[in-house]
């Protein structure tokens, strides 16, 4: 786990968008006798990655491919493994072009380099982009290995190859009943060019793309034997615990005990961190115990100091200043002429919806492993979703450059967006100088107090919605104001006068046929470090959009569904979709209604369009002692195209946790610049009697690959609030649902 594969060529010497031969090119070490193939991106992709040196640790190639004498495969995989499933369907993209059980995979992340940008020229495993952006590169990779094990098969039984064909693992000559297992051609294989073309396999012969492949990781999980970034051991390394200012911007002043603690069992010393104090000890709970002990005088900002949460900040305060904020604002989205629509319209409505700071709350607490090494080099353990990034910010914080920090990136306890960079809510940045500091290994954890304290947030957002309905009861016009900031405008910018997209995701762009449309984003800063979360704008703005079009079907006399159907009646993708989960639902019915069970119910429906993908939500909802009860969610899902039936449901299901523990119980609050709940006692989520049950039918339309792993979430929370609203007759605007008092059915 400590050692990196060298650097073994530059980005120049792979000819782009190719496969090529490494195995001919003297670079094969321990692999000797394996067929070991690379593809090279475009140069241009690999210069978007602005801070990559010439040469970096690595391979140097987005994808790596051995083939062994064994028969078995290893493939370097440009995506972290964070429990969505991405090494699995690497392994049944590249398994199906090669013709090898994805069983027989071993799936590694690769090493930082620039050449692994397969993701609009960088390298992030996020935003739903690993499968899709990463499809055609593997399929090519596959499909060439495969025609080398081939054409080596033809030379050692003499044969034409045309010939011969696959099956899983070997090469087979049907006329003489004679076959080759692909570990027995790896050498001879290895010897042969690239071929420039390779034919792609016909979609109706697929083995393995669209079906429910096995995880590759579960015996791992299941055994105990997974590495996670908390599970790194390295020899010689002391254990680490901090404690952070209680507001952030704050510095360490005096200690009142500090010859106390440095007395406690194991202590090895108390260093001053930029905002933090940490206790260095053997093993990681006496550290806490004695972290935890110290008091520390903490002293106010300095006058230049950057982050600083104000001293009076509070959630219901700048709620206040989100709801007082006027535009006109950047523009999003403008069709035809919202203002003359308005005027003319037989009636208009208006509703303001908002939804809280969130935190990330994922399953292992944010930790890292420094270890500088006598040749001034860095080894650094980290969870992390785009290792060229953190591999750049590591290297200013130690002063070296890029190429002298060896990132690890061992796999993740939860994504959610938790593992980018922001501004003081990454702990490795702290391993780093405590390592430093002391001359050996340090390996820091952060406890569950220290993550919520200094957690990286989902914004608070709000929107004013504004529309217009005809005689006949159809929209004819929508105005929507997005007010606050999104992260994407953030963490990399926007063009001044353009709209953040991720602060209008889910509000603009809408498939719904109203002809005329305003959407406009009202930027405001959010003093907190704002981040992203599972769906990122889409968590909270397609609630907003698809609760408010409720509204506007009400106030035009019109059934939510019946009214989503007639304006998607020019979509045919959309409309077969919101068809679908219908009819998986056993028939649209909106209630109240009385249940089997003696209980009154209703349902709520929304349409969501993340991701590249499409998505059909129905929930159920029931009242027990003033609190919702969700009972089943439908949805209907969309991705185009899929390569596993199984990761698509069991992502649907996770999305539908987190969108329903958002939208019933999760907030943050601040007081006095500072967050309430420390832990999940006063940050409550969804439990699993709380769960309901969750039905997923996946619709393959054909049209270009979504995403997967967050377009599940965004449609629950608006179809849950649509629900509640029909059983209740009382709209919810503001999440979460545990705030609001619920009357009687």
């Amino acid at each position: 786990m400590d050692g990196l594969t060298p650097a073994l060529f530059s980005a120049a010497q792979l000819p782009e968008g190719q496969p090529v031969n490494l195995s001919r090119r003297g670079v094969l070490g321990a692999a000797l006798g394996a067929l070991v193939l690379g593809v090279a991106l475009p140069r241009g992709a690999a210069r978007a990655q602005a801070a990559a040196p010439a040469v970096q640790p690595g391979t140097r190639i987005p994808a790596f491919l051995e083939i062994r004498q064994d028969g078995s495969v290893l493939l370097k995989s440009p995506f972290i493994e964070g429990g969505q499933g991405v090494d699995t369907a690497m392994a049944q993209i590249v398994g199906e072009e090669l013709d090898a059980d994805p069983a027989r995979f071993v799936v590694e992340c690769a090493p930082p380099g620039p050449d692994y940008a397969l993701v609009n020229g960088r390298r992030i495993t996020g935003g739903s982009f690993s499968v899709r952006s990463a499809y055609p590169a593997m399929r090519q990779l596959g499909a060439r290995a495969r025609a080398m094990l081939v054409q080596a098969a033809a030379t050692r039984l003499g044969v034409p190859a045309a010939e011969l064909t696959t099956e899983p693992g070997k090469v087979v000559h049907a006329a003489s009943g004679r076959s080759l297992d692909y570990g027995a051609l790896a050498a001879e294989a290895a010897a042969l060019p690239v071929p420039e073309t390779a034919p792609l396999r016909a979609e109706r012969d697929f083995r393995y793309i669209g079906k429910p492949v096995a995880r590759l990781d579960v015996r791992a999980k299941s055994t105990g034997r997974a590495m996670y970034s908390i599970d790194v051991t390295v020899e010689g390394m002391l254990q680490a615990a901090v404690q952070h200012a209680p507001r952030l911007g704050m510095e360490p002043g005096a200690f009142a005990n500090e010859a106390e603690v440095k007395a406690m069992p194991g202590v090895h010393s108390i260093q001053r961190l930029p905002g933090a104090v940490a206790v260095l000890a053997d093993r990681w709970w006496r550290a806490r115990r004695a972290v935890e002990t110290l008091q520390v005088g903490w002293t106010p900002p300095a006058a230049d100091a950057r982050n600083v949460m104000p001293a009076d900040f509070s959630s219901a305060a700048h709620h206040a200043v989100l709801a007082a904020a006027t535009g006109p604002g950047n523009p999003a989205e403008v069709e035809g002429d919202t203002a003359a629509a308005l005027r003319s319209a037989t009636r208009t409505i208006e509703a303001v919806y908002d939804a809280p700071f969130l935190a990330h709350g994922q399953l292992e607490p944010p930790s890292a492993t420094a270890r500088w090494n006598a040749d001034g080099t860095l080894d650094l353990w980290l969870p992390n979703q785009a290792p060229e990034m953190f591999q750049a910010v590591a290297a200013r914080v130690a002063g070296i450059a890029p190429e002298q920090v060896k990132i690890h990136s061992p796999l993740l306890g939860g994504f959610f967006g938790r593992h980018f960079l922001y501004d003081s809510a990454n702990p490795f940045p702290q391993a780093i100088q405590l390592a430093k500091e002391v001359g050996r290994p340090v390996k820091l954890i952060w406890t569950r107090e220290e993550e919520f304290l200094r957690d990286a947030l989902r914004p608070m957002g709000l929107a004013r919605f504004r529309a217009g309905i005809g005689p006949d009861g159809m929209p004819v016009a929508l105005e929507a104001e997005a007010v606050g900031e999104g992260p994407i405008g953030r963490w990399f910018g926007t063009a001044p006068g353009k709209a953040d997209p991720s602060a209008v995701e889910g509000i603009a762009e809408k498939p719904y046929a109203i002809p005329n449309r305003r959407v406009v984003q009202v930027p405001l800063r959010h003093p907190p470090i704002i981040s992203f979360w599972r769906s990122v704008g889409h968590s909270m703005n397609d609630f907003f959009y698809e609760a408010f079009l409720d509204e506007v079907a009400e106030a035009g006399g019109q059934d939510p569904y019946q009214l989503r159907l007639r304006l998607l009646a020019e979509k045919p993708r959309h409309k077969a979709l919101l068809e679908a989960v219908g009819e998986l639902s056993g028939g649209w019915k909106r209630g109240p209604y009385d249940a089997a069970d003696g209980t009154k119910r209703a349902r709520g429906v929304a349409m969501a369009s993340p991701f590249g993908s499409e998505v059909a939500t129905i929930a159920e909802v029931s009242l027990k002692d003033g609190a919702v009860v969700v009972h089943d969610v439908w949805v209907a899902v969309d991705p185009g195209r899929m390569v596993n039936p199984a990761i698509i449901e069991a992502q649907v299901n996770s999305a539908v946790a987190l969108g329903l523990s958002s939208a019933l119980l999760e907030e943050v609050v601040y007081v006095d610049g500072v967050p309430q709940a420390r832990n999940f006692d006063n940050y409550p989520i969804l439990t699993p009697e709380r769960m309901p049950r969750v039905h997923v039918r996946i619709v393959e339309s054909g049209a270009p690959m979504g995403g997967i792993g967050e377009p599940g979430l965004p449609g629950v929370p608006p179809a849950v609030v649509n629900a509640v609203a029909a059983l209740t007759g009382q709209r919810v605007r503001s999440l979460p649902l545990a705030k609001t008092r619920l009357g009687a059915v």
